[in-house]
């Protein structure tokens, strides 16, 4: 090789390492937040709510859990946790995993209007710090949210972190879902549903999953595909 054209050849980049830090929400962004907060809170005074064929909240044990739906029912996420998830507890204990999206900024902001703490991250970015965090949070005696097939889908199908979170935090994972009688359905990649005025929520949870500490790939995939299944089972899109 000649020395011009060792000297024409780009020297290898070198690889920058540390910590990953998500698009924090824009201005423009939490007015936004705000505006749909306040939609939603509207919104979900109207509706007529069941919890499992009944009236009352959910029956949870005290510890904190790991709550896991679809992302394309997070509209109501806030209003079931607060009215019938954990409706005893004084203080807001609860953290979300968001993308660190730009798009996840937005619905950061909205769940910091809801007294949430967002932690950013996903299976494409800042996985393994957003893990640390939640567990984290998860010692402090916080409730831990996840939609399993987000933040880009494909819809219905489980992606196998929340295993892994359930595995390293100790918490069992509950799944949860509704159905909406009426409702508008998004051309998003997850059919996202919004609830009319008046509708009818059926609130539904399946039983408790718990990941051992010493699960292997094998038990941590058979119990993801259980995890699928159960929220599957209560999700019902007619």
């Amino acid at each position: 090789m000649s020395e011009a054209t060792a000297s024409s050849t780009p020297a290898p980049r070198k690889r920058v390492s540390g910590v990953v830090v998500p698009n924090a929400p824009t201005r423009l962004q939490r007015g936004v937040a705000w505006l749909i907060g306040t939609a939603l809170r509207l919104l979900a005074a109207t509706l007529r709510y069941r919890v499992n064929g009944k009236s009352g909240p959910f029956e949870l044990p005290s510890e904190p859990l790991i709550f896991a739906l679809w992302h394309n029912r997070l509209a109501l996420c806030m209003k079931l946790y607060r009215s019938y998830g954990r409706p005893e507890r004084p203080n807001d204990r609860l953290a979300a995993l968001i993308s660190a999206s730009k798009d996840g900024a937005l619905l950061a902001a909205l769940l910091e209007n809801y007294r949430v703490q967002p932690v950013r991250g996903s299976s494409s970015r800042r996985g393994a710090q957003a893990l640390v965090e939640l567990t984290s949070w998860a010692e402090r005696g916080y409730d831990i949210a996840v939609t399993p097939d987000g933040p880009r889908g494909p819809c219905y199908v489980m992606q196998p972190g929340v295993m892994t979170l359930a595995q390293v935090t100790g918490l069992a994972v509950l799944p949860c879902s509704y159905h909406l009688n009426w409702k508008i359905r998004l051309k998003s990649w997850d059919r996202f549903q919004i609830p009319l005025p008046f509708a009818r929520c059926d609130i539904h949870t399946g039983d408790l999953i718990r990941v051992p500490r010493d699960a292997s790939e094998p038990d941590r995939d058979r119990l993801r595909q259980q995890l699928q299944d159960a929220l599957m089972a209560i999700s019902h899109d007619d």
